[in-house]
Order: structure tokens, then sequence, then C-alpha cells
């Protein structure tokens, strides 16, 4: 079996894909560990020069050097020495064909396709004879790991950096995969309307009462209070249904506790009844909300 499965050349200020080896496997692993390289090469002006993201029973190693990184999947059986020196091997190859000016000015995916044969033949040569044919080499290579190790990830932490680069902290990926939410149900669409409704009753009451308080000498301001915080606490509701956010579940709970407040405070200017509804709607918008889970979306690596 080979230990050297796959190569991806790609440019570290913005991930295009420079050049990669024809890959022949269809091993389920491997495919997603090439999803997780254009993660990967997202976030590489994030991340340490020297790295390695470990699997199940493939690695993924990166170099990265005068702008250009060099990353490999590996299987877990083969020293992190050899998976580094046949990086280092590959970045001879390509700054020996290509210059600085020519990585600069690509503008396309995979400009430097001919060096696949490049890539195949030094892959077979690490494959066959399990590192490089000078051994001083490999020795210094493991000698360079000793006294400064690459940095393990995890792709979370991958994610996350790529995330924080974009402004998107937030909307973290997992695993290589882009979170979405699932798409909106029926009952859904229901708590939305119903939302809606309640909110713009609190709004016309609030907004009426606002008349009445100013003419009483403000003895109505609270309740005035009561149905403006009601009404923003709806919209926020409709906010939190339909878009992912952190700390969804406090977010719900609290809402859902201001809306109860609001109505027990309003009891008196409104019936049992009014109350019961309103309060079963928020519940309703609050339980519907914390069951719409994530949607996972497998990124394609274009290799």
């Amino acid at each position: 079996m080979s230990l050297i499965l796959f190569a991806f050349v790609v440019r570290v200020r913005d991930g295009l894909p420079l050049s990669a080896s024809t890959d022949f496997l269809h091993n389920k692993e491997l495919q997603e560990r090439k999803q997780q390289l254009k993660v990967i090469s997202k976030s590489l002006c994030s991340l340490p020069e020297r790295g390695t993201v470990k699997g199940h029973e493939l690695n993924i190693h990166f170099l990265s050097s005068e702008g250009v990184s060099y990353m490999t999947v590996c299987a877990c059986s083969l020293p992190a020495a050899s998976a580094f020196c046949f990086l280092e091997d590959l970045r001879w190859e390509f700054t020996a064909c290509f210059d600085n000016s020519a990585v600069a000015l690509a503008s396309r995916p995979y400009p430097f396709l001919e060096f696949d044969s490049a890539i195949q033949k030094l892959q077979q040569h690490y494959n066959q004879k399990g590192g490089p044919s000078l051994e001083v080499t490999l020795a210094e290579v493991w000698e360079d790991l000793r006294t400064s190790p690459p940095q393990f990830l995890t792709m979370e932490d991958v994610a996350l950096t790529n995330g924080a680069a974009n402004g998107h902290v937030e909307q973290t990926a997992a695993s290589g995969q882009s979170q979405r939410l699932e798409p909106v149900s029926a009952p859904g669409i229901l708590s939305l309307i119903l939302n809606i409704m309640c909110a713009a009753l609190n709004l016309i009451r609030g907004v009426h009462l606002i008349e009445y308080t100013f003419q009483d000498d403000y003895d109505g301001l609270w309740n005035v209070v009561a149905f403006l915080l009601a009404f923003l606490c709806c919209v926020c509701q409709c906010h939190l249904y339909l878009f992912h956010t952190c700390q969804k579940k406090l977010k719900s709970f609290t809402l859902l506790t201001i809306i109860i407040l609001c109505n027990a405070f309003l009891f008196g200017l409104r019936n049992i009844w009014q109350l019961a509804f309103h309060m079963s709607v928020a519940c309703l918008s609050m339980l519907l909300t914390l069951h719409r889970k994530l949607l996972d979306r497998n990124m394609d690596c274009g290799v």
C-alpha cells in the first residue's frame, strides 16, 4: 500500500490551487482529507509554517515557504520526518521549475498542472524507497522536527481560524464542512406568522397607550414598556429561528422568559385567553428554534 497518497500545492495568500497529483484511489477517508485540504488552504495565512492534522488512518501534513504551501495526505504509519522530507523535496522541485513572479501572477486554478508528472515521480520514489535517497537529509529533518516540531491542529482549529480571518467567527465549520440551518418547515412558517401577529398586536397596543400615558401623567408608562419590550422579543424570536447564532438555547430561554413576564405584567389589560395565546406562540417559537438543526454541506475540494 502507498504511504503518500496525495500531494497538493497552493498559493498561501488566497489558497489558489497551483498543482496537484492525480488520484486514482476511491478511499472514503482520502476523499474526506482532500476536502479538508481546501479548508486548510483558505486559512494558511493564519496558520504556522508547518502543521499536521491527524486522522483515523490518514494524516495531513503541510509546509509553507515563500508564499507557497506544499500539502500531502499520508498514511498514519509514515513517520512525520519522511512526510516533511517529501514536502521539502517537493518544495525544491517546484521552486526549480517556477519562480515567485509566476506564482504571484497566476489567476486561474491549477496553472502549473504540468508539474503533476514531477509530483508523481517524487511520490513513486518515496512509496518505493520509503524515504529520500540521502540518509543525511532524513536525519537533518528528524533533528529539525525535534527542535521545532510541527503544530498539531484539528479541523475545528482551522475552521475557527478561517472564520476569524473572514469576520465570521460564529459560523465555524467542523471537519471540513460548512454549516447552514435546515430548511424552514411548515410549522416554522406558522410560528413566524403567529409571532409577527403577536409583535404587531404588541406594537399597536403600546403605541396606542402612549397617547393616554401622556394625558394621565405617565401612570401607564410601564404598560407601554411591557408592550414594546414584548414586541422586540417577538421580533428577536423570528430572527433567532431564521438565522444561526451562538448560544441559541440561552437566548431562546431569555426571550421566552421576558415575553412571559411582560404578559404577566399586562394581566388586566389582556384577558386570560389573550395571555395564553401570546405565551403559547412564544413557547412554540422557542421549541421550533431549538429543534432546527444545522445542515452539513460537504465542501468540494475541486481536485
